[in-house]
């Protein structure tokens, strides 16, 4: 029997919560990239919020499900804490952000941000030439690209010479998408990108 205590089941430490004037500094702040030349999938958030700002870590507020997600679809061997995301690129992922600049909320970012940030991200998969382009997040995406029509999913169009993927946003806050059917989403992206499961891949939903 594996005891309770082995390094692959024993919990992380708990990173001390920013306190409100972190969170009020973290305003504007910019966490960088996990990137590299040639990833399999760059995954792009709307921006950061300042939880995640405050750490220097992405989608990293308690309750955002980007990173149980990406495990139960198999993306990850198991379920990543943000203070791993410097091992993504060794499975051929990274994280990047439309806007890189953090608030409290995402609709706090004008028009004119989300397109800039859009044509930014142009130039950086035109450099990095990531396979595909992960957008987490239907509405950011609609409005940094002007598609006004599209769908989670597959897009018809593709971004430097990057292949293009919705997806959901995994904030907490997204009532529409609960934690199986995120998951189910995200696998449903890495079967059809072609990207081998880095480990068995979980019941959907069953992250906890």
């Amino acid at each position: 029997m594996t005891s309770p205590s082995s390094s692959t089941s024993s919990a992380p430490p708990r990173r001390p919560r920013p306190t409100a004037a972190q969170l009020e500094a973290a305003r504007d702040a910019v966490i960088p990239d996990v990137i590299g030349p040639g990833l399999k999938v760059l995954f792009c958030g709307i921006n950061p919020g300042l939880w995640s700002a405050a750490v220097g870590l992405h989608f990293a507020r308690p309750g955002n499900r980007f990173w149980p997600a990406l495990h139960a679809s198999g993306f990850t061997p198991e379920r990543f804490t943000p203070d791993r995301q410097r091992e993504l690129p060794g499975l051929g992922l990274g994280i990047s952000n439309v806007v890189a600049r953090a608030t409290a909320r995402a609709d706090e970012l004008g028009t004119a941000e989300l397109r800039e940030g859009g044509r930014l991200l142009g130039e950086k998969a035109a450099e990095y030439r990531p396979g595909w382009l992960a957008i987490v997040g239907i509405t950011a995406y609609r409005t940094a690209f002007e598609r006004r029509d599209a769908q989670i999913g597959p897009q018809a169009e593709r971004i430097a010479e990057s292949r293009v993927w919705v997806l959901p946003n995994p904030s907490g806050l997204n009532a529409h998408w609960n934690a199986a059917a995120l998951a189910g989403e995200f696998g449903r992206f890495r079967e059809a990108a072609g990207v081998p499961a880095a480990g068995p891949v979980r019941q959907r939903g069953a992250e906890g």
